[in-house]
């Protein structure tokens, strides 16, 4: 199982991150990232464009981004690595099946593809991606985790389309569900991937909602206040605190349980200050630090100066919480974790 990295929106990261993927190229397959000024699954890359190519500011893109961007993208191809480019945003508003949306990717897509043999696109859109696997059927078209397809009969849906998936997140400990989803993928061609280190609460009731703020980003004419989040309004009572040790990340010491099923481990990296330190944990198997330093989002600044010393959780961690069906009513166990990890700096 190899990893995929996502290419940093931070600009003042502790590194350069061709650096940091030259580092650890032996353990990276691809490096991900969405076009200057599209919406994504995160904020937009240089400035946003409301319909594409109308920037919203009249400035249009940001130049310098996209020319450090390209500059980035050989680098990683000289170093042999595939490129995935985001077609991820939750919503694309009144465009979402439009010919302009459509002749938009068709545009970027033939762009990367020719100048830099683009190798995958990844998109939450079965729009886009049937058009994409209609224009360019050597590309590989791979579902979106914000899809949330969490079963074999979920992917049997867009077969036509898709020729790899991201597990929905919130299975990544549901062993016997993965193993099903996996040999359903065996058994159609089809590749499997997990998104390793995702902070966001399982089964989270705000994600679509969340998600379309993100899409909606560069539209919002105010920053979106925490209340109207619910993880962050959630997580600010003391007494939910389990519910961070509830969620879908996988600990660095536990990623190689899954090399039998997934091909790729997508790690969170590109709103992350430090992408060295996260892929360095996930290379290395292991990690002593503050686990949510490790994941995206982290919420560290809610724990009121408290942090998750990772190596503090038990022997029996992975087993417990891969064997337990998540019926966390009337369980104690994530509680109890808790009070063993959780250290006051």
């Amino acid at each position: 199982m190899k990893l995929a990295v996502g290419y940093p929106l931070i600009e003042d990261c502790d590194q350069p991150f061709v650096e940091v993927v030259r580092k650890f190229r032996a353990h990276i397959a691809e490096v991900y990232f969405a076009w200057p000024g599209d919406p994504s699954g995160r904020s937009v890359f240089g400035r946003a464009w409301d319909r594409f190519g109308t920037c919203s500011t009249g400035e249009g893109v940001d130049l310098a981004a996209q020319e450090r961007l390209e500059a980035d993208l050989r680098s990683f191809r000289s170093l042999g690595l595939k490129l995935d480019l985001l077609l991820n945003a939750n919503c694309y508003g009144p465009l979402a099946a439009s010919p302009e949306l459509l002749g938009h990717a068709l545009s970027v897509v033939g762009r990367l593809g020719s100048e830099m043999g683009l190798d995958i696109v990844t998109t939450t859109s079965p729009f886009i991606a049937a058009a994409l696997k209609q224009r360019f059927p050597g590309l590989c078209l791979r579902a979106s985790v914000n899809m949330r397809i969490g079963s074999a009969q979920g992917m049997s849906y867009v077969a036509d389309c898709f020729d790899s998936f991201h597990l929905q997140r919130d299975h990544n400990r549901d062993l016997a569900r993965i193993g099903e989803v996996s040999d359903w993928c065996r058994r159609n061609g089809k590749e499997l991937c997990l998104l390793a280190n995702s902070g966001c609460l399982a089964f989270c009731s705000g994600q679509t909602f969340h998600d379309n703020l993100v899409a909606h980003e560069h539209e919002l004419s105010e920053v979106v206040p925490s209340e109207a989040l619910v993880c962050r309004r959630y997580l600010r009572d003391r007494e939910n605190w389990a519910a961070l040790l509830q969620a879908t990340w996988i600990r660095p010491e536990d990623l190689g349980h899954y090399g039998e099923h997934f091909a790729i481990a997508k790690l969170a990296t590109r709103m992350h200050s430090n992408p060295g330190r996260v892929i360095g944990a996930y290379v290395s198997g292991r990690f002593a630090g503050n686990l949510l330093d490790l994941l995206e989002p982290g919420y560290s600044d809610l724990l009121q100066g408290c942090v998750l010393d990772n190596t503090k959780f038990p022997p029996d961690w992975h087993e417990r919480v891969t064997s337990c069906q998540r019926e966390c009513e009337g369980c104690s166990y994530c509680g109890e974790v808790l009070e063993a990890v959780l250290m006051r700096v």
